[in-house]
């Protein structure tokens, strides 16, 4: 019960970076990488503390396509090139993949994906590359692929135009909300006694005997610096990686480039709730996704080459493009009316500095650590977040020399909400007195903790906080209370994930929100 648990507020965390002694690692970055450094570290019996400039999952960790997955495309990439390296990385994806779905059930479940094919040219070459996707999941692979009858596939996905549909290819996949599912690797990490501060910036190094050995922070808040020494530091500052090493080395070589990925939200009424959509291939060869989310339709990607911004915007040229795709494969119309939310995510491509060729750029991630000790980590995926953060924490205690300290523990870490997940709990909720559409969503969002927030709600906060949507007031409390939420964006992007879904709705409710937080730092006194 929340009796029971400590706060887990951004200002007991500022209060906890305040310490004397050295943490044994300091982490840059609360995106996926950076909570996940954070959480692989401290469960492996290393005291850590984590700064991050803005809000847990606030830049790329929040905008992905929602999918844990292999990557259908890699695999196409690798089977055109025959890339060993390229098998090798869909393989290890595939298996983290089941990690995730093991470890925050919750928050992550298998999602069948139907490919429709208006071609008989491309049944064997789509069946035979989904096969194979099969085959690199080996024991981990969720349900085996298959050709299904054009009948078939608008049986499962009804909004798929008719005229020329040969059949289609049903495989699976997993889907996830990322901005939750990073909050809860953070807060993993923060009840096993990491420090997480949200809303502060890294502005310098600090360094003794040539080694990197701590930094100042500046707390974004209130403008105070606090000087945190750290044996290790790991730099997982996602697209700002090349920002933090500047900080070390003024002349440091950049290893980051960026693409945007767009994304649109669309109303329910474009996909059935439990089926996915892959378009095999777009003007310029992409893939494209139109998956059920959170009661609504996902549409995605872009690519395109991309400055690193603060906040990056989707383009309406870009906007255009995803609803051109859509059209040509949907019998029901579709125009920029429907498009309820979008947003832009940074890609990080990055390349080794310490790679005799450093031509190409790679998806893969990278480790590297600079002649000071500061290790940086970049690229990757968010379905591989763990093994990079592994692979990241392993480099800061080789390079620290930081002795007897065991390996990764994460690959059965239950993450927050899973430990005693049920996944017939939402009936419990009902029996509260919630919604069914609330309890689900609680059910999911929350794991085994909705009933804490249904704790809170019960002192007089049941209320929606938009019409139409199962997002109730005493989220609010909880974010603030339980989830190191500072403002109403942290709330409302990363926590309920509205502002992703409906802008409008999220612009509604921000009112209430903001008064809601007010209440909650008022009582602090």
């Amino acid at each position: 019960m929340i009796a029971q648990r400590a706060t887990q507020t951004r200002f007991d965390h500022r209060a906890a970076l305040e310490r004397p002694e050295p943490f044994d690692l300091l982490v840059i970055g609360g995106g996926a990488t950076g909570a996940g450094v954070a959480l692989d570290a401290v469960s492996r019996g290393l005291s850590v503390a984590l700064v991050e400039r803005d809000d847990l999952s606030s830049g790329t960790s929040s905008r992905s396509t929602k999918l844990i997955h292999g990557g259908v495309r890699y695999l196409e990439k690798a089977v055109k090139t025959f890339d060993r390296t390229q098998f090798a990385l869909v393989r290890d994806a595939l298996h983290e993949r089941a990690v995730l779905i093991r470890n925050a059930p919750h928050l992550c479940h298998p999602l069948p994906l139907v490919t429709p094919l208006y071609s008989l040219l491309q049944v064997p070459y789509v069946l035979i590359g989904l096969k194979l996707y099969d085959l690199l999941a080996g024991r981990t692979n969720l349900l085996p692929s298959r050709f299904v009858s054009a009948t078939e596939a608008k049986r499962r996905f009804p909004q798929l135009k008719a005229e020329g549909l040969r059949g289609g290819v049903v495989y699976y996949d997993g889907q996830f909300d990322d901005a939750r599912m990073n909050v809860a690797i953070a807060l993993s990490a923060a009840e096993r006694g990491a420090v997480v501060l949200t809303h502060a910036e890294v502005t310098a190094l600090h360094r003794a005997g040539g080694r990197v050995v701590g930094a100042s922070v500046t707390d974004r808040v209130d403008g105070s610096v606090v000087d945190v020494s750290a044996k290790a530091v790991v730099n997982a500052a996602g697209p700002y990686v090349d920002g933090i090493r500047l900080l070390d080395d003024a002349s440091a070589a950049p290893m980051l480039t960026a693409s945007s990925g767009v994304h649109i939200v669309l109303d329910s009424r474009f996909a059935p709730p439990d089926t996915g959509l892959l378009i095999p291939e777009t003007d310029d060869g992409r893939v494209l996704f139109l998956l059920p989310w959170l009661g609504s339709t996902l549409v995605g990607t872009t690519d395109q080459p991309a400055d690193v911004v603060d906040d990056p915007q989707a383009t309406d040229a870009e906007i255009d493009y995803i609803l051109r795709h859509v059209a040509r494969y949907f019998d029901l119309p579709v125009g920029r009316d429907d498009v309820k939310a979008a947003w832009s995510g940074l890609r990080p491509l990055v390349t080794d500095p310490k790679a005799v060729d450093t031509a190409g750029v790679s998806r893969d991630h990278v480790v590297h650590v600079a002649d000071s000790g500061l290790v940086t980590v970049a690229g990757g995926k968010w379905t591989t977040y763990r093994r990079m953060a592994a692979d990241a924490v392993a480099a800061a205690i080789t390079s620290a020399g930081l002795e007897g300290v065991g390996p990764s523990a994460t690959v059965d870490l239950r993450l927050v909400g899973a430990e005693r997940f049920d996944p017939n709990g939402a009936a419990v909720l009902e029996a509260r007195g919630l919604d069914a559409d609330v309890a689900s969503h609680l059910h999911y969002a929350y794991g085994d903790r909705a009933t804490e927030v249904v704790d809170v709600a019960e002192a007089g906060l049941f209320e929606r906080l938009a019409p139409g949507h199962p997002f109730i007031e005493a989220e609010v409390v909880y974010a603030q209370r339980f989830e190191l939420a500072l403002g109403a964006r942290d709330v409302l992007d990363r926590r309920m994930r509205l502002g992703f879904i409906d802008a409008p709705a999220a612009r509604y409710a921000a009112p209430r929100v903001e008064a809601l937080l007010a209440e909650g730092m008022d009582a602090r006194g």
